[in-house]
């Protein structure tokens, strides 16, 4: 594990320790505390240690400057979107220390940088295709982390609905900032007619279709070890950048599609074309949580009021104000809509009507499930990729000519 992973996970991790403390659960901070403790006796990695002692240290600053912020009371729309441009600002530091990497290889140098594991995040397939392996007792250890943040994800959907979705996807959140800033010279929603809205809804589950296709249908279990122990799988990651950094024609095309449907309708991408969108939204039918609205409490039932500005708070263009229990799979469990309520009591997310969870322990929620698992792995010996970095770079001087 990096610094730059190492210094994300301690820092997200402690911050949740934290968050707990200042909530009044005590308890569950000595004990995120000493869970924490005992991670860095078992991996005994120094570069972990020096990721836990720089992570308390900026969070003893933070703390410092920003009381209110490090203890979390803060409003609902301001937690989310200082978490999620936390993590934005963690991927870019991977993707920098990762290009670096990849640069030096390429040049027949010893990286000074190790590869962040994490990247892996970026290969669903391969994650699918590991996921298959290890259920027939196969365990790839060229691109591990892409199994286990596979997992982290559809965790995340089981668990608490789409709220990786809604409180850390980088993509979603680049997809926000581009469709604000066409809002600023095209105010106009230009939203789709009901009729034709409906079928591009699907378009995500066709991709997401010839996902599961691929991982489960193309590849029979006998040939799995084979591909996991191929050369274009131990680049695999490095096949996926250069897709992006020299498109074709073709994909440029594709590109300029994408960005005219992020910036023609607000979560464009996570609406029509995101196929972890798809099956977090299909997973999210079974969680337990949900946003729910108590009729006792809402100013419609309750004051005879006309009232929908949870509904128009939604991103997702739900019809929030006329359920009891909001089930679609769009929700990304962002909590715009209880923000948004002026009745404390009359909207919430969680398992009913009389439990709901306040925004803060869904960013705990989510933390907990986006890096315990990861540091469990890491524990275990399944995060670090195996592939010898000088095998490493032997591909890479020939990755334009190594195919499946």
């Amino acid at each position: 594990m990096t610094i730059t992973e190492s210094l994300t996970l301690m820092l997200a991790l402690l911050y949740a320790a934290s968050q707990l403390w200042w909530a009044g659960k005590h308890y569950g901070a000595v004990v995120a505390l000493a869970s924490i403790v005992g991670a860095l006796a078992i991996a005994a990695s120094t570069t972990l240690l020096l990721g836990t002692v720089v992570a308390a240290g900026g969070l003893a600053v933070f703390h410092w400057r920003k009381p209110t912020w490090a203890k979390g009371e803060v409003r609902i729309n301001q937690l989310r979107d200082g978490f999620q441009h936390l993590l934005f600002l963690a991927l870019l530091l991977v993707a920098l220390q990762y290009t670096l990497n990849t640069i030096m290889l390429k040049a027949g140098m010893t990286p000074w940088l190790a590869r962040p594991n994490v990247v892996d995040a970026f290969l669903p397939i391969a994650g699918g295709i590991e996921l298959k392996g290890i259920s027939a007792g196969i365990w790839d250890q060229n691109h591990p982390a892409a199994a286990v943040m596979l997992a982290v994800v559809l965790l995340t959907g089981l668990i608490c609905k789409r709220a990786f979705c809604g409180w850390a996807c980088p993509i979603g959140l680049v997809g926000e900032k581009l469709y604000k800033l066409r809002k600023r010279f095209i105010k106009e929603e230009l939203m789709p007619p009901r009729w034709l809205d409906w079928p591009l809804r699907m378009l995500k589950y066709l991709l997401l279709a010839a996902f599961i296709y691929l991982v489960c249908f193309s590849m029979p279990d006998a040939a799995i070890p084979g591909y996991l122990n191929g050369n274009y799988h131990k680049i695999a990651d490095v096949k996926m950048a250069l897709f992006f950094i020299t498109p074709g024609l073709i994909t440029l095309s594709v590109f300029a599609l994408l960005l005219l449907i992020v910036t023609w309708r607000r979560q464009g991408f996570c609406r029509y074309l995101c196929p972890y969108g798809a099956i977090l939204g299909l997973l999210s039918f079974i969680s337990p949580l949900k946003i729910r609205r108590n009729s006792e409490h809402c100013l419609i039932e309750s004051r005879g009021m006309k009232c929908d500005k949870c509904t128009r708070a939604c991103p997702a263009n739900i019809i929030v104000h006329t359920k009891t229990t909001v089930r679609s799979d769009e929700c990304q469990a962002c909590m715009r809509c209880v923000a948004a309520c002026p009745k404390k009591q009359a909207l919430g997310f969680g398992v009913s009507k009389s439990h709901s969870l306040s925004a803060r322990t869904v960013m705990l929620l989510t933390l907990s499930l986006l890096f315990v698992l990861p540091l469990a792995a890491y524990l275990s010996g399944f995060w670090d990729s195996q592939t010898p970095e000088l095998i490493r770079m032997q591909l890479i001087q020939m990755a334009n000519h190594i195919g499946h």
